[in-house]
């Protein structure tokens, strides 16, 4: 995904925000307003996900990069033992439903990819990747960010994993 991309998606997930549909009440149903009426709405949903009332929730993003270490680092079964534990990571921070969203990206040196984060704090981010050996080798460095968008985003994984024929 290109970096334009990925502002596009962005800029899509934050269209959410935009005025609300109100759908018409039922007879004998209180008035419809359009804080509250929007059609296909899940209350209980939205509560689950923990969506505030544009449907949104804040999030901690990280921006994976190279790292100094990584062109150092060119043993090829090294390689492997550091990337395979990197995403022994993410699967175990992702079934744990810290980790909502993570990926690549494609020909954008030296931005290599992304993890978003259901954690309060960038803190919390941080030490959520402190045993991640691709990032303690030095192969990557990460940036943190506070991140607004969807709260649908939790519901990813779960979605993904339908979606899923091959283990990474």
């Amino acid at each position: 995904m290109t970096l334009r991309m990925f502002l596009i998606a962005a800029a899509l997930t934050l269209g959410a925000c935009s005025e609300p549909v109100v759908k018409k009440a039922e007879p004998d149903a209180p008035e419809a307003t359009a804080s509250t009426a929007k059609i296909g709405y899940d209350a209980e949903l939205a509560e689950a996900l923990g969506a505030d009332p544009y449907g949104m929730h804040s999030y901690v993003f990280v921006t994976i990069k190279t790292g100094p270490n990584d062109a150092k680092i060119t043993n090829e079964k090294e390689r492997a033992e550091l990337f395979a534990g990197h995403f022994a990571n993410m699967k175990k921070l992702a079934e744990d439903g810290k980790l909502v969203l993570a990926g690549p990206f494609v020909e954008s040196p030296p931005l290599r990819g992304l993890f978003i984060f259901d954690v309060d704090t960038i803190e919390e981010a941080k030490e959520l990747v402190t045993g991640d050996p691709a990032v303690t080798s030095g192969v990557f460095e990460l940036e943190f960010s506070k991140y607004y968008g969807s709260a649908a985003l939790k519901k990813v994984n779960e979605i993904h994993a339908t979606l899923q024929e091959k283990e990474m």
